[in-house]
């Protein structure tokens, strides 16, 4: 399996912050010690859906989308979602950050998992941080590491 971890953003929209950037860095590098993993920027859906509808493969990706109206899972809950993936032989999963006005009613039709990071509303960076790092997270539940504790 392979993990994509993608967002929408406009070019003209895009701003760089270095801290995020290390810290998304770091936590893709420790996810892919567990599974393959990579990072993505689309400037539309269009664009996202595009892609997905052209990667190769015996199943169709997997996938997530981040929503405010979306499942509030627990990290065991998540990680027990990511496992179960795997073990039904999904070859792709794709966790996407939608474009700044929301996701479309479509977009939100095509997703096998709507998904909330919780009820705030966070920068397009920042979500992406906390959701590559809830990801590792869960790579090291279902792999019996101590990095996460249960609290």
């Amino acid at each position: 399996m392979k993990i994509t971890f993608a967002a929408i953003s406009a070019r003209s929209l895009r701003t760089k912050s270095e801290a995020a950037d290390r810290l998304h860095s770091g936590y893709l590098e420790r996810a892919s010690h567990y599974i393959l993993s990579e990072s993505r920027v689309f400037d539309s859906e269009t664009g996202l859906f595009g892609w997905v509808d052209r990667q190769a493969g015996r199943t169709p990706a997997y996938l997530v989308l981040l929503d405010s109206r979306g499942r509030d899972l627990s990290s065991e809950e998540f990680a027990e979602r990511i496992g179960r993936a795997r073990d039904d032989g999904v070859q792709r999963l794709v966790f996407a950050i939608g474009p700044a006005d929301g996701w479309s009613a479509a977009a939100r039709q095509r997703a096998h998992l709507l998904l909330s990071l919780g009820r705030m509303t966070l920068p397009h960076q920042l979500a992406g941080v906390v959701l590559v790092e809830q990801v590792y997270r869960a790579l090291t539940i279902l792999a019996g590491h101590p990095y996460h504790s249960g609290h």
